[in-house]
């Protein structure tokens, strides 16, 4: 049995949680400041808001807005022009992509990390320890809503109380991933949970409610692994944490996904600060992401990125 956060707990020791609070409380550069724009996933935003940080004290006078929108929203701004990047939780879909073409806005992808995706409930809660991928599916398909409603309706030796669910929002990329694996449809779901593309405020909601479960980003449960309790996920052999481990060995499914950033070509042409950012984030990322609780890609990935930024399209 895989030891539950054995790589995780430790890393959110002082330097970590100063890293992952310093990226939430950050002033923001504004829109009209900034000389890069950058929205999408909020499970990426941690990561490129601390490269950006980090760029703009290498490259003092640079500003760049980072935002999260969720990986849909994104992808609509994005194909419109309007911002330089967007971090995504998914790979872009059949209408994004139209959307884009017909805009004229070609891309570049990034592979950036591996993620897994957490199931969460309340440290209260002392019945669940880990949870099946067709219990999920009972608790989250459409025909479950306002029908399954107790613990106990889940699994007969569970509490009579209520469960409160809570989850991302349709604009964002995690809640498709979630859907098409967990449901078998993308962007199919019972609709009566709370949703929220703020991490943070799942986290602390989650936290405040005894009967709570929740999904989201790996990273939002090592930002809070002191007020939320993490679900091992049984696939048919036997429940498993997301650990660095496991998820490097591809053993958590079918909650394991990649990360990435689109990057706009015209950007890339017109900007230049854009490919400097770009280099300093995917030539520094492994020497901090291990603090994020994302897995870092082989280092040739972020090799055969950096060479392709230096080739014309």
């Amino acid at each position: 049995m895989t030891t539950r956060l054995s790589l995780a707990k430790p890393l959110l020791g002082g330097l970590a949680v100063s890293l992952l609070s310093a990226c939430y409380e950050a002033p923001p550069v504004t829109l009209a400041e900034a000389d890069l724009h950058i929205d999408g996933s909020s499970t990426v935003f941690p990561l490129t808001r601390e490269a950006a940080r980090r760029f703009e004290r290498a490259a003092v006078g640079s500003r760049i807005a980072v935002d999260f929108s969720g990986t849909a929203a994104g992808f609509r701004r994005f194909c419109a022009g309007e911002t330089d990047i967007n971090n995504a939780s998914r790979e872009i879909n059949a209408e994004e992509l139209a959307q884009c073409q017909a805009r004229g806005i070609d891309f570049r992808v990034v592979p950036l990390a591996m993620d897994a995706i957490a199931v969460v409930v309340n440290p209260a809660n002392t019945w669940v320890d880990a949870i099946s991928v067709e219990e999920l599916k009972k608790l989250w398909s459409p025909a479950a809503e306002k029908k399954l409603n107790s613990w106990r309706d889940l699994r007969p030796d569970w509490p009579d109380e209520p469960i409160v669910l809570f989850g991302r929002g349709q604009d964002s990329g995690t809640y498709d991933v979630f859907t098409q694996a967990i449901v078998g449809t993308t962007h199919s779901s019972r609709q009566d949970y709370q949703a929220s593309e703020d991490e943070e405020f799942l986290a602390r909601a989650i936290a405040a409610q005894p009967n709570a479960l929740g999904f989201f980003g790996i990273g939002a449960y090592h930002r809070h692994w002191d007020e939320l309790k993490l679900v091992a996920v049984d696939a048919g052999k036997g429940a498993v944490f997301p650990t660095l481990e496991t998820v490097a060995q591809n053993r958590y499914q079918p909650l394991t996904r990649p990360l990435f950033l689109y990057v706009s070509q015209r950007s890339l042409a017109d900007k230049p600060l854009l490919d400097s950012f770009l280099r300093h984030y995917l030539d520094g990322l492994p020497g901090w992401i291990h603090f994020t609780g994302y897995m870092p890609l082989a280092r040739d990935s972020y090799r055969s990125s950096l060479e392709a930024l230096s080739k014309t399209p």
